[in-house]
């Protein structure tokens, strides 16, 4: 599957433009009528007539700022500083569609190298302005609405190239504001990949892949994205930090570990070194269905932890299975896995894994559901999309826990969410990323939105998030930590932990400009 390219325009209050959007199917919108109360909205206000205040910027930092980068890379206008705002949670695109940006940056810096990222610092810190890194802006966690009433956005679009491609030991150093579509791209004219393909494929960048612990669709067979990174650059107030040399390393604790996950707050990644794979020539998908859902967690596991184990391995449950044969004529039942197999030679691992299914009570449906799963694999941030058009609600959320855990973990969740929506709620759940020891769960939500959604939204999150903590799962498997999951993040880490990492960020950020209120509690 070819995914290079370069990636699509955000668009706005909705996460791509109408030149990508796609249509709710009749028979779902049908469904989705007989169950909740939909009332569609007004039509959103434009970009050109959101309400975005006026730049409060100090006039000297300003011009430091032009000074430092060119007055052309240094945006005031206020479309600019709307769209970088906040990320791409269904929150922040209700609030868009009202028209509301409710603290925008004053200004949006768009550096061209690391130095003009370690001045901006340098010079931010001395003036008490926060700064938030921004990637492709597609935080679902609150990640990129700091706490600060003043900060500015530092746009790393323009540090968007390959620095170096080292084909004997398979690594590539790659800009962190390069999109993945334009690196996928890049990658694949010397026959490597990076195999990372998230949801956010399109607009998302390496940086941000880095910073927030990203996990892709292939994971089971190219890992997460912190599996592959082998090096760092990173500026911060006090100066530049270069993290990791070698493949492997026992010189002490890891540091790349301080700098993965911590979404801006710790300094500005500029550069990333990643290990690539060649490009497969072979791939193949396709799907199974199991009785129940717990069968099919029996089947998943089986492959996670003996294998063979696909580069894909994702595992619907009854409802989720349900939603998605809506007006497919197909009436199985039960749960549908999709498996999918790249690299030079797939067909011996396609027939051990299908054996291993098979024996563990899976039936076979063919290769289209495989390739059906491939071609819309990036659809459901545009469907969410059309069902706000359509009045209702409809957010994720996700987490992950050991095979022990798991059952109890998902009943639990989905039970908090459902309480916390007495009106009526769909709650969808899938496994998306296995280990030998256990394997995330990515829940969809999709509700009517009530006279107050945001409200109705914040007290099932909290609700489930609270859920999560109580079965002994991880606040967040993927989406990161955000504002939104910060408390139940210091929580699971401890006081010792908290007051660890408030003492690193004191030492690199001794101003607290870098994301003032995301992550560190």
């Amino acid at each position: 599957m070819n995914m290079g390219g370069e990636a699509p325009t955000v668009g706005w209050a909705r996460w791509g433009t109408t030149r990508n959007a796609k249509a709710l199917p009749d028979t779902a919108s049908t469904l989705l009528a007989r169950i909740l109360d939909l009332t569609p909205p007004p039509q959103a206000v434009p970009l050109a007539e959101a309400a975005v205040p006026d730049c409060e910027l100090d006039s000297a930092v300003l011009d430091a700022l032009r000074r430092a980068l060119g007055a052309e890379h240094v945006l005031t206008t206020p479309a600019a500083r709307a769209r970088h705002a906040s990320g791409m949670s269904t929150p922040d695109l209700l609030r868009h569609r009202q028209g509301r940006v409710p603290a925008p940056p004053q200004a949006v810096l768009c550096p061209a190298d690391h130095a003009e990222v370690v001045s901006i610092l340098n010079l931010c810190s001395r003036s008490g302005v926060a700064v938030v890194p921004f990637g492709g802006g597609t935080s679902v966690v609150g990640g990129l609405t700091p706490t600060a009433a003043h900060h500015v956005a530092v746009d790393l679009s323009r540090l968007d190239d390959v620095v170096a491609i080292d084909p004997l030991s398979r690594t590539a150093t790659l800009q962190a504001g390069l999109r993945a579509p334009r690196a996928a791209e890049l990658l694949a004219e010397h026959g490597f990949t990076l195999g990372h393909v998230p949801q956010s494929f399109e607009y998302a960048t390496i940086g941000g892949f880095a910073a927030t612990r990203s996990s892709g669709q292939a994971s089971a067979g190219y890992g997460r994205f912190d599996d592959m990174v082998m090096a760092l650059t990173i500026a911060t107030p006090r100066g530049t930090v270069r993290a990791g040399r070698a493949p492997a390393s026992a010189a002490g604790p890891d540091l790349r570990q301080l700098f993965l996950g911590s979404e801006g707050t710790l300094g500005v990644i500029t550069d990333v070194t990643v290990r690539v794979r060649p490009l497969p020539a072979e791939s193949h998908y396709e799907g199974w269905r199991f009785g129940s859902f717990a069968d099919g967690l029996h089947a998943v596991r089986r492959l996670a932890q003996d294998g063979p184990r696909p580069t894909v391995l994702r595992l619907s449950d009854e409802v989720e299975t349900a939603i998605g044969a809506t007006g497919s004529g197909r009436s199985d039942g039960g749960c549908q896995l999709i498996a999918g197999y790249e690299g030079a030679d797939v067909r011996p691992t396609v027939d051990a894994a299908a054996g291993v299914l098979a024996a563990h009570g899976g039936v076979p449906l063919g290769e289209e559901p495989g390739r059906q799963w491939a071609r819309h694999r990036f659809d459901s941030p545009y469907l969410r999309d059309a069902l706000l058009d359509a009045g209702a609600f409809a957010e994720t959320l996700e987490t992950a826990a050991y095979w022990s855990a798991l059952p109890a973990v998902h009943d639990r969740v989905r039970q908090a969410i459902i309480d916390a929506l007495p009106d009526g709620a769909l709650v969808l759940a899938h496994v998306s990323h296995v280990y030998e020891t256990g394997a995330s769960l990515y829940f969809t939500v999709i509700c009517s939105p009530g006279p107050d959604p945001l409200d109705r939204w914040r007290r099932a999150k909290a609700a489930a998030s609270d859920a999560i903590a109580a079965a002994g799962a991880t606040i967040s498997h993927h989406h990161g930590v955000g504002a939104d999951h910060r408390s139940w993040y210091a929580a699971e880490i401890g006081d010792v932990a908290v007051d660890l990492l408030r003492a690193v960020k004191q030492h690199l950020d001794p101003a607290g400009i870098l994301n003032p209120g995301i992550l560190v509690p």
